[in-house]
């Protein structure tokens, strides 16, 4: 069967889920064939199934021969490879005249290629995931409907998080993993830019969960946020160079800041030392590292008043959900960083369990001034999962993938260049079919 169109997707992993599903179904309807290519193939026959407008690839990505061939014969390349190497993908990409989309943020040799992949008439379109993604597509949406009443926006904040949906709520940490482990274990390590009222502030790792602040989400009560990277360098992008307040933040559950306060203040996401866990518990684990890095008192103490004391129960019961006491559970490594360690324990403890659900959660406040009168809009978004594999993480980086690939190949979206969704004519349609696939944003003004 010949087919018009052919879309490649390198990566078939956790958030690819739901666009496979969606691109196989786009390319039974038109014709099209999907290729997904992955070192995983078995992963990626699950994911394909029998359908005929499909193909599976096995592939070394890093085999440039293997990588070549199969973007020379694509329409469009879409990567949810890990971000270093996005990179190899766009060189190709640009040999062979393809455009390219990434749920990742733009890599900064990929910026370096602008120039070239404007001359070629290429579109690379970064940052088309859910965060970031939905969160531009949606914020600026709100921003040029109050520009266009002459509203002066002078607050900008952007929350979002990726959480364990209500009736599956069922540990201390108040989370569960739907995304890439290793994220999570590094949240926050790159540290933090952002504006308050006129000041800009920077944040280093130790402080990033320090923070006290919460917003309530309909329906769901108070969340808590900490801020996310660089938060400045999207106010030139979204042309709010005025603006006083500017952050965008991720939300989790209170119990989670403080909990992983903790966990930073006891080096248990620390890259550097290398520890030999041959045959070593998760709990003579944690005993060796509190003895290294002299906590052994610390958390003796904690354990001590945790009957007396509220913050000491909920972080002593949070570790030992995390393992603390755990003699049975081996370490599958013979040696690894605090992090790498941390990193199995997390895919081991706070795993979404077979038909359990996650939830994603966005909200953006602004405020913005007609004249001298000061408005106030929320809007918010919360997505439920279908179930483990269809996640609303997989639903939300996976759709806005699909969508815009299909729009690009049948001419709806004609940007040359590279972009982030921040223009109208990328994020409209975009959002619309979103809407179609239940992802929508409810608005609150005051």
């Amino acid at each position: 069967m010949k087919h018009s169109k052919r879309i490649l997707l390198f990566g078939a992993g956790k958030s690819a889920t739901v666009l496979i599903d969606y691109l196989k179904d786009q390319s039974a309807r038109k014709n099209w064939l999907l290729i997904v290519a992955d070192n995983n193939l078995a992963a990626v026959q699950t994911k394909l199934g029998d359908n005929p407008n499909t193909q599976a690839i096995q592939i070394n990505i890093e085999h440039a021969g293997e990588r070549k061939q199969l973007v020379a014969d694509a329409d469009i390349v879409i990567s949810m490879m890990p971000p270093s190497l996005h990179y190899l993908i766009a060189i190709d990409c640009i040999e062979f005249s393809k455009n390219l989309l990434t749920a990742s943020y733009t890599d900064s040799r990929i910026k370096e290629l602008s120039s070239v992949i404007e001359e070629k008439g290429l579109l690379f379109l970064c940052e088309m995931g859910l965060d970031p993604g939905i969160d531009h597509m949606s914020a600026m949406k709100l921003i040029h409907e109050i520009e266009a009443k002459n509203g002066k926006i002078i607050s900008f904040k952007s929350h979002c998080g990726g959480l364990v949906a209500p009736e599956n709520d069922d540990n201390p940490w108040h989370y569960k993993i739907s995304w890439n482990p290793r994220n999570v274990v590094l949240a926050g390590k790159a540290g933090a830019l952002f504006k308050l009222k006129g000041e800009s502030f920077e944040k280093p790792y130790s402080q990033i969960f320090d923070s006290k602040e919460q917003v309530k989400i309909p329906s769901l009560g108070s969340l808590s946020y900490y801020p996310n990277r660089d938060s400045l360098s999207y106010i030139e992008l979204y042309q709010l160079k005025n603006i006083q307040t500017f952050i965008r933040t991720t939300l989790r559950y209170p119990s989670f800041i403080s909990g992983w306060k903790k966990m930073i203040e006891w080096q248990l996401t620390d890259e550097d030392y290398i520890y030999q866990t041959k045959g070593l518990s998760i709990a003579q684990y944690y005993q060796i590292h509190f003895e290294r890095v002299g906590l052994n008192d610390q958390i003796s103490s904690f354990k001590n008043i945790a009957n007396k004391d509220e913050y000491a129960a909920s972080l002593i019961k949070q570790f030992e959900f995390l393992g603390l006491n755990d003699q049975q559970t081996i370490l599958p490594f013979d040696k690894g960083s605090a992090a790498d360690i941390l990193q199995f324990i997390l895919e081991n403890k706070l795993a979404l369990k077979p038909g359990e659900k996650d939830m994603v959660v966005m909200l953006h406040e602004l405020e913005y001034l007609i004249g001298d009168e000061l408005h106030r809009i929320k809007s918010s978004l919360v997505t439920i999962g279908s179930d483990e594999q269809r996640t609303a993480m997989a639903k939300t980086v996976g759709l806005p993938l699909g969508i815009a690939a299909v729009l690009i190949l049948e001419g709806k979206i004609k940007e040359k260049g590279l972009h982030i969704p921040i223009k109208p004519t990328i994020y409209l349609p975009v959002m619309e079919a979103l809407e179609n696939e239940s992802i929508r944003f409810t608005e609150t003004h005051y």
